[in-house]
């Protein structure tokens, strides 16, 4: 099976800034994939690159085998793009905006699927409104509609969430896990990285224009996983004391090597009769793991385990 969408040592030269170096991974069909880094890592200049609006100085981009610059009538058939920027024409109203861009793609009498788009995006009552009197959040709804309109297998969301209200997100993100169950290959940018760790399987991370991490998003949380028991009591066990420990807030902290220490921990507090007042584990999340990996202190080094 062909990959939804495959980089090959793209690279892009902006002046004296090095955008972009040596990018290779590929993103299978199915895939709800995550393209993370900091402001300026390269995160829009890939995208702009897969979708033609940036001629990359070497390498190869392909959307479902095509190549987005030698065929790249079928390559963008098969892409739908979510830009961060918010472009509309002032002109049109919701209904007739979705019908001009189905048009680009020689779809015609499609009303019912855009209906059905509408609905989900919370856009119905908007339908016959104007794009210059809509808000801000409602304009990015209809910037989604538009990559959703020729029904691409590969959709590209930008930062789709970005000052839009918890009620879009919400609706967003059911409408395209129906599209991602459906058989779609979702490719997201976000700085909302709990919506990176509960939506996607596996995720690239940039840094500098160069990949630092390219994993499934299990292995990048168990790579970096912290256990710390978190205690309220009013003492710890006598071997505990020796060992490394916090205080904060009122309650010991303690980082733990294994699961298994939590036994021996629990164990020992029996035998010393000491009661909790309460307990709680804390693992690592995908904040802490982008942070250690995007940080000032970060290596410049591709990691490439379980990468496909």
């Amino acid at each position: 099976m062909i990959a939804a969408v495959e980089f090959q040592t793209i690279s892009r030269r902006f002046g004296a800034l090095l955008a972009l170096s040596d990018i290779s991974f590929q993103i299978e069909q199915g895939e709800f994939f995550g393209l993370l880094g900091p402001n300026g890592a390269g995160k829009t200049t890939l995208i702009s690159v897969l979708g033609g609006l940036i001629k990359p100085d070497c390498g190869t981009a392909r959307v479902m085998g095509h190549d987005v610059i030698h065929d790249y009538l079928s390559a963008r058939q098969n892409l739908g793009l979510v830009p961060q920027e918010l472009v509309y024409d002032p002109f049109f109203t919701v209904r007739e905006t979705l019908r001009l861009q189905a048009g680009y793609f020689g779809l015609r009498r499609i009303d019912d699927w855009i209906d059905e788009i509408l609905h989900y995006l919370g856009l119905t009552d908007k339908a016959d409104h104007n794009m210059r009197i809509l808000s801000g959040g409602m304009k990015r709804r209809v910037l989604v509609a538009q990559a959703l309109v020729h029904k691409p297998p590969v959709i590209v969301l930008d930062e789709p969430t970005a000052g839009v209200d918890v009620e879009l997100r919400h609706a967003l993100w059911s409408f395209i896990g129906k599209l991602n169950r459906a058989g779609h290959t979702i490719l997201l940018t976000t700085h909302y990285l709990e919506e990176a760790e509960a939506l996607c399987t596996r995720i690239a991370m940039l840094k500098n224009g160069k990949v630092v991490a390219l994993d499934t998003k299990d292995h990048l949380l168990s790579r970096f996983e912290r256990i710390t028991a978190r205690l309220y009591a009013e003492r710890l066990p006598a071997l505990w004391q020796e060992r490394e420990h916090r205080r904060e807030g009122g309650a010991f902290l303690i980082d733990l090597a294994r699961f298994e220490d939590m036994e021996l921990l629990l164990a020992a507090l029996r035998e010393e009769n000491i009661a909790i007042d309460r307990l709680q584990l804390e693992g690592t999340d995908l904040e802490q793991v982008f942070l250690k990996l995007t940080g000032n202190d970060a290596p410049q080094t591709t990691e490439t385990t379980h990468a496909k």
